[in-house]
């Protein structure tokens, strides 16, 4: 059947990724005679010049429309689009949950259906994302790209290959599940997918298994092809996500400034228009103002994201830098009981934060247990910046308990592995620690050229909160005041520093001691300057070293 001659420009419109002459076109359709087909194709357009409003009127009326000519397919689709458009437009999970329910009964006894297959997607989407079922998701993966072979539809099959390989990712076979998304990015930005938005779907997965893994170098080159594929079709919904994304392998290889420019331009371009996907940019750049030391700014941003899990484990980790060992602990922890083993990779850093918690708070067996899932975790995954993340978590484990060499041992494993993923912050952080238990060892001189270098690194990259704890630590050698024994602190500054290694926040320490906070406070910065110390962590690990526990 011949198309309306605007309809049929719309569509071509559409094909070549002319979105406002789409528009115009398709609303011209409709004004000479409504029909499903062009409300539908108008949804399509609106959804990529992020028009939601237009978006839920055209396919809502196209909705209809399909149901008053008994085209079950055609609602269907549209239904399993509105699934789509609530969670992202508006966040309202229990409509998208309507609409989801809707596509499946409409679908019926007709499971050989492309549209089926669209359906099993969905549901794979929502077991993986909000289930954290690995093997449901890699199921309904397996069975949508089997219908897009049947089928002939290439966007089904490759969506399908592509959730797969993020399920089988996240479950830990990393090998089988890169190959899936490597195959069906490579065809989706080649041209063999024709709907773009599944271009985006597969190209979003890809990156995002890649920072699962931290395979860091595998999630730029990907993203350097998806940038170039977004501007050349000017996909503004696909390139905020993307943006996202890149900034954070941005902010891992130490490119801050870009970083922040990505994530100024996603929030942006989320907020005029898909507001519920914000909080993705805003947990990235809170990631980034607290390694650049800006705990407030950093604090204000996880609290603006919610429930996102990146920030959540941001609080986490805000709450060690600020010294409340024992609130890290609990935040982390929490985080963990509510993640399901299914999912190791996305367990990787939170554990690896554990870790660190719980040396702080002077729970061994607890750092422990969380070490030895991560390094199983990284034994399977096999990325350096894992393997990197186990060795340093060993280092922490092992000053800890006093034995500084094997400490030193892990940390330069660490380091060579963080600075072969090319993570200079990483890198410099794992230098400081390395510095630490050279120190401790006698081995001044080596302590303070590791300190230098990690300076200049974090100088570099605008870290001042670990810079400055670089500083302290030079001055303090200078000063010739870091020496073994206990003789160069104060009665009080010894009896806070055993506080310290057990655990004790400032506010704890202030209660205990009937002291107020601002004076343990300064007396705390005072012995780590006096020990040429840069956190409460090695300051714990010299307390064991010199008997004080």
């Amino acid at each position: 059947m011949l198309q309306p001659p605007d309809l049929a420009a719309g569509t071509a419109a559409l094909e070549r990724g002319a979105w406002d002459e789409a528009r115009s076109h398709l609303q011209a359709s409709i004004a000479h005679r409504e029909t499903p087909e062009a409300l539908e194709q108008l949804g399509l357009a609106a959804w990529w010049l992020d028009d939601p409003t237009l978006t839920f009127d055209a396919r809502e009326r196209a909705f209809r429309l399909y149901r008053e000519a008994d085209n079950a397919r055609g609602a269907a689709r549209v239904a399993l689009w509105l699934t789509w458009d609530c969670l992202a437009f508006r966040g309202d999970t229990a409509v998208a949950a309507g609409w989801l329910e809707r596509a499946r009964r409409l679908l019926t006894g007709d499971e050989h259906s492309a549209e089926y297959g669209w359906l099993l997607l969905r549901d794979g989407e929502v077991a993986l994302f909000r289930g954290h079922n690995t093997t449901t998701a890699t199921d309904c993966g397996v069975k949508a790209a089997a219908l897009g072979r049947e089928t002939g539809d290439r966007g089904l099959e490759f969506t399908g290959l592509a959730l797969e390989g993020l399920a089988r990712v996240s479950a830990g076979d990393v090998q089988a599940g890169m190959r899936c998304l490597d195959e069906a990015t490579a065809a989706a930005t080649a041209g063999e997918v024709k709907e773009l938005h599944t271009v985006g779907v597969v190209c979003c997965w890809q990156i995002f298994a890649c920072e699962r893994v931290r395979d860091y170098d595998r999630a730029a080159q990907w993203c350097a092809r998806v940038s170039e594929f977004s501007k050349r079709w000017r996909l503004r919904p696909l390139s905020a996500i993307c943006r996202t994304q890149y900034a954070g392998v941005l902010i891992w290889r130490g490119e801050w400034a870009a970083a922040e420019q990505e994530l100024e331009t996603a929030t942006h371009d989320f907020e005029s228009a898909r507001p519920p996907l914000v909080v993705q940019a805003l947990a990235r750049l809170g990631e980034l103002r607290l390694r650049q030391g800006r705990w407030d700014d950093a604090e204000r941003l996880f609290a603006a994201a919610g429930t996102n899990h990146l920030a959540r484990l941001g609080l986490a980790n805000l709450a060690l830098e600020r010294g409340a060992a024992s609130d890290a602990v609990a935040q982390v922890d929490r985080f963990l009981t509510q993640t399901n083993d299914a999912e190791p990779t996305m367990r990787a850093g939170a554990l690896e934060l554990a870790v660190r918690a719980h040396v702080a708070a002077g729970d061994v067996a607890a750092a422990t247990r969380a070490r030895d899932e991560l390094d199983r975790i990284a034994q399977r995954v096999k990325t350096k910046p894992l393997q990197a993340s186990a060795s340093a978590a060993k280092g922490w484990i092992l000053a800890r308990q006093g034995d500084t060499a094997g400490a030193a041992n892990r940390f330069e494993r660490a380091l060579a592995d963080y600075e072969a993923s090319g993570a200079p912050f990483e890198s410099a952080r794992t230098r400081l620690d390395l510095a630490d238990t050279l120190a401790t060892l006698g081995q001044t001189q080596a302590a303070e050229r590791e300190t230098r270098a990690a300076l200049a690194a974090l100088e570099s990259l605008g870290a001042e909160g670990e810079a400055n704890r670089a500083r302290e630590r030079l001055a303090a050698w200078g000063k010739g005041s870091r020496k073994t024994g206990k003789g160069n602190l104060t009665d009080r500054q010894i009896e806070i520093l055993k506080l310290v290694a057990q655990g004790l926040s400032n506010p704890d320490i202030a209660a205990r001691l009937k002291l107020s906070d601002h004076t343990v406070k300064r007396h705390v910065a005072n012995m780590l300057t006096k020990l040429g110390l840069s956190s409460r962590t090695a300051a714990a690990a010299y307390a064991a070293q010199e008997g004080l526990l």
